[in-house]
């Protein structure tokens, strides 16, 4: 049993060929999909980055483990208190140690408990390789893990993950790179939509790309980064900002397919378990935010799911799953036990037979560390609800068609108050019953609320109300100043630097 499992941050899967990307970024991933499964309606339970991997590691949605957000006291899991005993329950039972307890070698290649001091990632691996922001860029990593391959492939037990962030900002593609992958201009995004854009208010939105825009932006316009435009002035800097995220793809990519030759050279690839997902998605305008994941929306939330594993039919998968499912059913792939706790439900079964046309009925999508919102999934729907905007302007609930307006830019909510309050119903319905066994019964989105809201917009809104106002959009920063009249004025948490 060999698992090799390629974690590349920050991939929505309408930008891979085996999702019908028209672009060719991702040859070899489209060649495993083709020899395996490719899930189409996989979604990460919490986002964005510490509370996807917390989630996947523990087993545990983000309101029951704890950690949802990048700031404050839920960037960090639950005290375990009196249960934790000599050995943490959480440790115990992490993903990396069930499978270390069924006998293989569990090995992660990944700055990612560094970069967000998430010790707890750590837990259960038996080896952990980084080297520091080294190991960032596919190039970084690939030194490492083909070194590993080269020494440990022809093992008979091991699971290796490889984790690479090339196509999350700041974008390192070139001119020529992006050249070599043709014409990727978003065909939705017109004149008319581009203006309305620029309009909005709000962090990453088209005025200010990176971050909340002005002198905190390190990378925007900046000649080392020529892929990464300060703001979307024009239809072309839309396209070089989707070159530079679709060039990071294909860099991945890469890695992907010398994995691969890697393994092949050890006379092993046959024979090896391979998945290719992702912590969660990107946002190219939905929701008025680029380049980034603020929203528990159906862009952030959704990531690729493709695995092939031998004597495992290939094909594609329908059903509505959580990225903890399908973890949970390679533990059972890998004949481990998954723990009676965790909220994952494995269709190791269905896999098997292949019969993978079911899934859940509805998924709650979560998301704390730019905004607060929790958000229903069901059929082509998308109910959305906002505690904390980010300084997007959000509405408290928005309600969304995916099928008639995939970009999520016609908010339903006011001509179909039947249809939110079903769906607000059963979101309040669903935390309750999670809340009956969350430590203390206290929710995380609530702690995050109490210390002034997420992490990333602490002490920022000040500075972004002259921005607004002295580019024209007066309108938003009034409406942001009576809706946080607390952090207009300066108070709350005091903005932190990321290093």
């Amino acid at each position: 049993m060999r698992i090799l499992w390629v974690d590349i941050d920050s991939l929505r899967p309408d930008h891979l060929g085996c999702y019908g990307y028209a672009r060719p970024t991702s040859p070899n991933i489209d060649e495993l999909a083709a020899e395996g499964v490719r899930f189409d309606r996989l979604y990460t339970s919490d986002s964005p980055c510490l509370p996807s991997r917390s989630a996947l590691q523990t087993g545990l949605f983000g309101i029951h483990n704890g950690a949802v957000g990048h700031g404050g006291t839920a960037a960090d899991p639950f005290s375990e208190g009196l249960r934790r005993g000599f050995r943490s329950p959480r440790a115990h039972h992490s993903l990396a140690a069930v499978l270390s307890r069924a006998g293989l070698w569990t090995t992660t290649i990944s700055v990612f408990g560094q970069h967000h001091s998430a010790l707890h990632w750590y837990a259960g691996f038996n080896e952990a390789i980084q080297d520091g922001y080294n190991t960032w860029s596919a190039e970084g990593v690939g030194r490492h893990a083909l070194d590993w391959l080269g020494r440990n492939a022809d093992r008979d037990r091991w699971f290796l993950h490889v984790h690479v962030w090339d196509p999350h900002t700041p974008y390192t593609g070139t001119l020529e790179d992006a050249e070599a992958l043709g014409d990727g201009r978003p065909d939705w995004v017109t004149e008319e939509v581009l203006t309305r854009h620029l309009a909005q208010g709000g962090p990453h939105s088209a005025a200010e790309v990176m971050g909340f825009g002005g002198s905190g932006s390190l990378f925007a316009d900046n000649p080392a980064f020529p892929l990464l435009p300060g703001s979307l002035d024009s239809l072309d800097d839309v396209a070089r900002l989707v070159d530079g995220y679709d060039t990071g793809i294909r860099r991945a990519d890469v890695l992907v397919g010398r994995l691969m030759d890697a393994l092949a050279a050890q006379g092993v690839a046959d024979d090896t378990v391979v998945v290719v997902s992702s912590d969660h998605g990107e946002n190219f305008g939905e929701l008025g935010v680029w380049c980034d994941h603020h929203t528990a929306d159906e862009y952030t939330h959704r990531i690729p799911g493709v695995v092939r594993w031998p004597g495992i039919p290939s094909g594609t998968d329908s059903g509505l799953r959580y990225h903890l499912d399908l973890f949970a059913s390679l533990v059972e792939l890998a004949g481990a036990e998954v723990p009676k706790h965790w909220d994952g439900q494995g269709f190791a079964g269905e896999l098997r037979s292949g019969d993978t046309s079911s899934g859940r009925d509805e998924l709650v999508l979560s998301a704390a560390a730019w905004t607060v919102q929790r958000s229903l999934r069901w059929e082509d729907r998308l109910y959305v609800r906002t505690r904390h905007d980010g300084y997007h302007g959000y509405a408290e609930e928005m309600l969304y068609d995916l099928g008639g307006d995939p970009h999520l830019q016609d908010d339903l909510a006011a001509g179909h108050p039947e249809v939110v309050a079903a769906a607000r119903a059963r979101l309040e319905e669903w935390e309750s019953e999670m809340l009956e066994t969350t430590p203390g019964g206290v929710d995380p989105h609530d702690i995050v609320m109490g210390e002034g809201g997420p992490f990333h917009v602490w002490g920022e809104l000040p500075e972004y109300l002259e921005r607004l106002r002295a580019t024209g959009r007066a309108p938003i920063a009034d409406q942001l100043e009576r809706r946080h009249p607390e952090a207009a004025a300066g108070g709350g948490p005091a903005k932190i630097s990321y290093f």
